[in-house]
């Protein structure tokens, strides 16, 4: 069946994640973390030729672009009492080929998502940078749109989200919402955030700190009091410092932890563990700057962090969270071993 209608209708009613349209195989879905394949039809490129041409169609965006020699394109669309869906067209093989995200209209509950109370109070910082971090499709997006919604309904100011491409639709409410997609309404990530300095923001999210530029302009950009939220493919505050002192020349190496020890705020890292009853469940790491994780950053003593989380209120290591799902019986010793960052020392936890 050649009608992209149908495939999304199915999606949207079978709750899946993402819909992957590949030549060669059946359409697939990812429900609750699994790839399950339709049987029976295997697309031919004449069909994802088709299907994504459909898609083209039903988002207003140009065709062109792939056609004329771009490998991958990413952006966006929305089909009325339907769903919004962010899309990654790319090639492969020669042919087309696509991966569609299920995104909702409605804006997520925090606490239906079982994002912990203490991870949404990093939201009530009024500058600095804030990172959410994880792997690709560990629930970072989400985590700070819930974040954005908890800052729009209760401060008053100019909120500037810079994303590839957007997902959430936000309502101005106390705030001022401006939502900007790169490729659409800007080149890149470095434009955006340099012309949003010139915006009056309180707020802006970087929809992703991917080089030098961008993480070099937002460092700049906190110390001039803006709250700057952003995320990191990393896993682990450690990690995550490490990586942004990394993107920079060794001999500025100094410099930028004496910067970044004064503008960083917080570190939310996170990863998606199956449940044992199905579905997903998301488990955190949370650091929040204090003095003594500054001197640790000035200092290069990454390797000591951990033993603050372990010991600060309001912060946690990440395998400890994930002690906590097992203990409360929500994930399978199994999956508590394999999602954490010291599987030796979990398997003596827990016994």
């Amino acid at each position: 069946m050649n009608d992209i209608t149908y495939y999304l209708d199915e999606a949207i009613t079978r709750r899946a994640s993402d819909i992957f349209i590949v030549s060669g195989a059946a359409i697939a879905y990812r429900i609750d973390g699994q790839v399950i394949r339709d049987e029976g039809y295997f697309l031919t490129p004449d069909d994802t030729y088709t299907l994504i041409e459909q898609i083209f169609d039903l988002s207003g965006y140009d065709k062109c672009l792939i056609e004329d020699g771009k490998c991958e394109l990413d952006f966006s669309f929305s089909i009325p009492g339907t769903g919004r869906f962010r899309a990654n067209v790319y090639r492969q093989r020669g042919s087309l080929a696509a991966v569609l995200r299920n995104v909702m209209f409605e804006m997520p509950d925090y606490k239906e998502l079982n994002i912990p109370d203490k991870v949404m109070e990093i939201a009530g910082m009024n500058k600095g940078i804030v990172l959410v971090t994880g792997s690709a499709g560990s629930g970072k997006s989400t985590t700070l749109t819930c974040m954005i919604d908890q800052i729009n309904s209760k401060r008053s100011g100019h909120i500037i989200t810079i994303e590839d491409p957007i997902e959430y639709l936000h309502k101005h409410k106390k705030s001022i919402i401006s939502q900007r997609e790169i490729n659409i309404d800007s080149m890149d990530y470095a434009k955006a955030l340099r012309a949003a300095l010139r915006q009056a923001p309180d707020v802006i999210l970087v929809g992703e700190m991917r080089d030098y530029e961008t993480i070099n302009i937002a460092m700049t950009a906190a110390e001039t009091g803006q709250l700057i939220l952003a995320t990191l493919h990393t896993i682990g505050a450690a990690d995550t410092i490490d990586r942004i002192i990394d993107v920079f020349p060794a001999t500025q190496h100094h410099q930028i932890r004496v910067q970044l020890s004064m503008v960083l705020q917080a570190v939310v890292s996170q990863q998606l563990i199956p449940r044992v009853d199905g579905g997903l469940v998301p488990a955190f790491e949370i650091m929040k700057v204090n003095n003594a994780i500054r001197n640790m950053i000035r200092e290069e003593k990454m390797h000591q962090i951990d033993t603050v989380l372990q010991s600060s209120e309001g912060m946690q290591t990440m395998d400890a969270d994930i002690t906590r799902l097992y203990r409360e019986g929500i994930i399978s010793k199994e999956n508590a071993i394999l999602f954490s960052k010291n599987p030796e020392l979990m398997k003596k936890r827990l016994g």
